[in-house]
């Protein structure tokens, strides 16, 4: 399990309800390794992200990728380009034990009920656009994230946001 922050200091991880939290329980998150790069970025920055799935259809595909071979996206504003660059992000990686998968069909996060140590220090991640290339996926920067938002949410891509509430208004 993994957890992401540009705090390096982190010691323990106890459940809190998130501001954004769809429910009231107290949870500490974490991701693993597959919902990783949903996560490469400051904690704060507004993100929309795409990627192809088995009932993708070829029309949708080639409407957000075009000819490029790539199968997923993240797209933020111009505004987070300079913290998006200067971030420094560090990976916590925690026991898989006390972590339960949170999500209907697919976990899109795992949670734990209870105080989580970590099973280390921190590791630097290192540079979050080199993150993205060596992982084959496409990073865009656009004025404001909602065109790209209602186009990949009405389409037959898979498709997440974060922080969305930081985005540029419509």
């Amino acid at each position: 399990m993994l957890h992401f922050s540009e705090d390096p200091g982190i010691t323990e991880f106890c459940p809190h309800v998130a501001m954004t939290a769809r429910q009231s329980d107290p949870y500490v998150w974490a991701v693993d390794a597959a919902q990783a790069p949903a996560y490469w970025f400051p904690r704060q920055c507004p993100r929309a992200m795409a990627w192809v799935v088995d009932v993708t259809t070829e029309a949708d595909r080639r409407a957000v990728f075009g000819a490029m071979g790539e199968k997923r996206v993240h797209v933020i504003e111009y505004g987070w380009a300079e913290r998006f660059r200067t971030a420094r992000l560090y990976a916590y990686r925690l026991p898989l034990g006390p972590f339960a998968p949170i999500g209907e069909r697919v976990p899109y996060a795992w949670v734990a009920a209870e105080t989580v140590v970590p099973l280390g220090p921190p590791e630097p991640v290192g540079d979050l656009l080199t993150l993205h290339q060596q992982a084959d996926i496409q990073l865009r920067f656009v004025n404001n994230l909602w065109t790209f938002w209602d186009a990949v949410t009405t389409s037959t891509l898979g498709f997440s946001g974060i922080r969305l509430r930081n985005a540029t208004p419509r």
